[in-house]
């Protein structure tokens, strides 16, 4: 037979082309795919229904590479990159995102990751943001260009650009970096490594430039964590995020419950989650591969002897184990679990499994498994680990046999669609039923923390005598905005919206929201309440009329809500940004657990009382800014 000799199609685009496109869904980098007659373009630096100005990097039989020149039809979610090297550099993918629309994002594509795997209506929490959105890094690899310049190559044109500051890079790294900067020509890449607990640093490679004046060609270098120090030497791995590695242990530790006596932690790197569990568990059996990250762990680990490290693959030393672990904790990389290991977990049976994941797809792929094998989702916690990138971390909380879900029926007695959405994003199911109190009866109590507590009683009480379902539990709310000691209620009118936002704007004013649970058959209640403190930015009188001509502010107390996307009128919160919303869910967590109810965040809160979302809001206030 004879052979068919194959032509080379064409390429529909040219490299520097200009185009103008509609920008659709975004792929697993970040970028945003447009569709050019049939052809698709990733468009670096774009949002989802942006109209954009686009310049052609590279074109390939398939597809096309391309970043933003100029956006036409901006999305309500852009800002201005703070970054001057944004474009050319491509290491952050998404500085032109407020942070809090990151966080949204990541929080999709979580839940898109696991619905493509049948998971389906997972209790996905909203994203836990970085305290520091920026300088957060701790570790930095930089390639070396002409003349020792010290930069990064952009991924899609692949030109090397110069860096003299990167933005999210801890301040450390970025002074010496300073240092490097033209005098690096003995190498083609270097390593920068800093503990943002310790101030010690690790330089490769060793530098023989005498203008090179900080000590370079370091083996290791040692951070702390909830005070415990942790020695990483170079080949080892250790989260680029310190503070956020600190959060995610934390959420662990929540959610142990008793003392277990077993937990193995697999794929256990330098001994992060083993060491800092270590008090809250009778033994731990650590499992890693790599001999740098074993030899570290044992030295963090000196002193404790109920912690033991095996040197060798999860999944071939995963399987011999014999004894039942009470938790198994997973952290592999980001291609996920081998299959033996995902099985030896399923064989074991332990009560608990901790999935921390870096890739959302084989996220998805391996909880499949798992709860093919008899686990229930609890929750699942992203983290944000990599702000301003498309990456994502998170942790996944696996119970053995049924889920944990509420044995006894909740009622929100509350027509919030806030309130529901919040109750809504904690896996919890529950019905609603709006009180219809006449809330008037109550304005002479003078105590604002009281006037909410009394009122949220009373609206679980007048919803609880209409329900024939005696085990119903009734979760009654109320928020009010306290301003030079008098109390703001919802607007009765545009005029009157117009007058409240004017007097708060600027200032800072209190938030109280009341919690009260309250049992229908019995009549044993908790009421509790919490206070925000709520600084308000200097809008002007053109985005307060804009703001109400969207007919938001007329259902909020004090005439504004504070996630509203296009009006943004905080500044700054201290103390539960959920509380302004409507439902600090620190408060009803740890309310709802004196009625020993069974659900993901009453582990979490009931047990410690501490709040591991509300507090750390400020900071996404602040980056919107």
């Amino acid at each position: 037979m004879a052979k068919t000799a194959l032509k080379a199609q064409p390429r529909p685009l040219e490299r520097g082309q200009r185009l103008t496109l509609r920008l659709g869904q975004m792929d697993q980098l970040g970028d945003c795919i447009a569709d050019c007659n049939g052809f698709p373009v990733h468009v670096f630096g774009g949002i989802p229904g942006e109209l954009v100005s686009v310049e052609v990097d590279r074109c390939f039989f398939e597809r096309a590479v391309a970043h933003s020149v100029q956006v036409l039809e901006p999305s309500p979610h852009r800002v201005s990159p703070p970054c001057p090297y944004f474009w050319p550099c491509t290491g952050c993918q998404w500085q032109h995102i407020r942070y809090d629309e990151q966080l949204a994002i990541k929080r999709r594509v979580v839940e898109s990751a696991l619905s493509a795997h049948g998971l389906e209506h997972m209790p996905v929490w909203p994203a836990l943001p970085s305290p520091q959105p920026t300088g957060y890094r701790n570790h930095a690899r930089f390639t070396v260009g002409p003349a020792g310049s010290v930069g990064f190559v952009n991924r899609s044109n692949r030109q090397f650009v110069k860096i003299e500051e990167c933005l999210i890079m801890h301040e450390g790294i970025n002074k010496t970096l300073g240092v490097l900067q033209g005098h690096s020509a003995e190498t083609t890449q270097l390593s920068v490594r800093y503990g943002a607990n310790t101030a010690d640093q690790l330089l490769q490679p060793r530098f023989r430039d005498p203008a090179i004046t900080v000590p370079s060609g370091q083996i290791a270098y040692v951070e702390k964590i909830l005070g415990r120090r942790f020695r990483v030497a170079s080949p080892s791995f250790f989260q680029v995020n310190t503070p956020q590695a600190t959060r995610m242990v934390q959420l662990v530790r929540a959610h142990l419950t008793e003392k277990p006596k077993l937990l193995i932690d697999a794929y256990a790197g330098v001994g992060t989650f083993s060491v800092l569990l270590e008090p809250f568990v009778e033994r731990v059996i650590a499992i890693e591969e790599s001999a740098s990250s074993v030899k570290d762990a044992r030295e963090n680990a000196a002193g404790l002897a109920n912690v033991e490290f095996l040197l060798g693959k999860t999944e071939a030393l995963l399987p011999q184990m014999t004894e039942r672990p009470d938790v198994l904790i997973l952290d592999p990389p980001r291609t996920g679990c081998f299959p033996e290991a995902l099985a030896a977990a399923v064989k074991l049976q332990p009560e608990t499994v901790f999935y921390i994941s870096c890739d959302p797809a084989t996220l998805g792929r391996d909880l499949a498994i798992l709860t093919g094998g008899g686990y229930q989702v609890s929750a699942v916690y992203p983290v944000d680990m990599f702000p301003h990138t498309h990456h994502i971390e998170a942790v996944v909380v696996l119970k053995r046999g049924s889920a944990t879900l509420p044995r006894r029926r909740l009622v929100l007695a509350s027509a919030s669609p806030r309130r529901r959405e919040l109750l809504a994003a904690l896996g919890v199911p529950f019905d609603v039923a709006p009180s219809s109190l006449d809330e008037s009866a109550f304005d002479r109590q003078p105590d604002s923390a009281l006037y909410v507590e009394q009122l949220a009683f009373a609206k679980a009480q007048a919803v609880a005598g209409t329900l024939q379902d005696a085990q119903a539990l009734v979760i009654g709310a109320d928020t009010t905005v306290v301003v030079d000691g008098r109390r703001l209620g919802k607007p009765a009118s545009a005029d009157e919206a117009r007058a409240m936002l004017r007097h708060l704007r600027g200032r800072t004013h209190e938030v109280f929201t009341g919690i009260a649970i309250l049992d229908a058959a019995s009549g044993q209640a908790q009421v509790r309440h919490h206070r925000s403190v709520v600084h308000m930015r200097h809008y002007t009188d053109a985005e307060i009329d804009a703001y109400i001509a969207t007919g938001d502010p007329l259902d909020k107390a004090g005439a504004y809500a504070i996630q509203h996307t296009g009006f943004h009128p905080v500044e700054h919160v201290e103390g539960c940004y959920f509380n302004v919303v409507g439902l600090p869910v620190c408060v009803l967590g740890a309310a709802l657990a004196e009625f020993n109810l069974d659900t993901p965040f009453t582990h979490v809160w009931g047990k410690t009382g501490d709040c591991h979302v509300c507090h750390i809001w400020a900071p996404i206030q602040e980056a919107k800014q």
